[in-house]
């Protein structure tokens, strides 16, 4: 019992800090077209000499809004002992106004949906409805799904209650409907990692067919448009589908390291891309998996070493 707790407890470690390392890692790297994207081994948070790195005035090992949005959400959940919407809103606008939980406390790289969602928020809108549903491409992007590991690495109840609180955190920035699934799926899909079920996608997309069955919107989104039965093909965009099925794709590569790399080798969004992808690598082979230069390079440990301390901490007594 011991001993599997132990286990337990260095996959989620491996599972927060993979997300931010990933994030971190892809920063110099994003709007990249994939051909300009160096090659494998010589990914590293200081790119080779001659390329043009992005966010130039951010230091090197330093996440983006990513990392400080998830941590935004397992600071809420560790303080509240639930998904509190309306706490975990003001905790974004504090981020966004403030650099809460932000590495120097520079805030950079907002996407436009997070922007104009957090900005209603500001203004006095309830969480449930900043999030716009409507069909535009910015709805669509991948800011709710990149911050919603925690919510799995946190969560005791069943697997509804981790659905629907899955699709209401993303509601507070991106309300449309796929966004909700996209996150969902990955949340659920990062369960089963940690249940060490032998294929955690598919048995992550049963439970969601039977969990919405008489969800019809839900279940349209599922099956057109992210096609969990088709086979994962690589694409670096901000589109929530796009980021989600890169993720399972690089995910099939045996090492944190060789996946990471993969997903930002996908070019575009980078940081988020490999922010999600290394989340899930980081959960499945555990914090010892992350090379050790990534661990240390990674900046803001002041941060987030806390807050991880209490999630272990959580995790140890259940």
């Amino acid at each position: 019992m011991e001993s599997t707790q132990r286990d337990r407890r260095d996959r989620i470690a491996g599972g927060l800090v993979g997300l931010l390392v990933g994030d971190a890692l892809g920063v110099p790297y994003e709007f990249h077209p994939p051909h300009e994207i160096p090659s494998a081994d010589d990914i590293e948070y200081t790119p080779p000499p001659g390329f043009d790195r992005s966010h130039k005035a951010i230091q090197p090992g330093t996440w983006s809004d990513d990392g400080a949005q998830a941590l935004c959400l397992l600071e809420s959940l560790l303080e509240c002992d639930r998904l509190d919407v309306d706490d975990f809103g003001r905790r974004l606008v504090r981020w966004y106004d403030d650099g809460h939980l932000a590495v120097d406390g520079v805030v950079f790289d907002v996407g436009v949906a997070t922007g104009r969602a957090l900005l209603a928020l500001r203004d006095g809108a309830s969480p449930l409805a900043a999030g716009h549903r409507d069909g535009e491409h910015s709805s669509h992007g991948n800011g709710a799904l990149m911050r919603s590991l925690p919510l799995a690495l946190w969560h005791r109840g069943s697997d509804a209650e981790l659905v629907g609180d899955a699709q209401l955190q993303s509601r507070v920035t991106h309300g449309h409907m796929r966004s909700q699934v996209c996150c969902a799926l990955y949340c659920l899909w990062a369960r089963r990692i940690l249940q060490s079920v032998d294929d955690p996608w598919r048995d992550a997309v049963t439970t969601l067919r039977a969990l919405w069955v008489d969800n019809a919107q839900a279940l349209e989104e599922l099956e057109w448009s992210l096609r969990p039965d088709e086979q994962a093909i690589g694409h670096g965009s901000g589109y929530v589908v796009d980021s989600l099925r890169s993720a399972l794709w690089a995910s099939s590569l045996p090492t944190y390291e060789q996946v990471v790399r993969a997903a930002i080798g996908l070019g575009r969004d980078t940081d988020t891309t490999a922010c999600i992808a290394g989340g899930i690598a980081g959960l499945r082979e555990g914090i010892g998996a992350i090379p050790e230069r990534w661990r240390t390079g990674l900046r803001g440990g002041a941060l987030y070493q806390p807050l991880l301390d209490r999630l272990l901490a959580k995790a140890g007594h259940e």
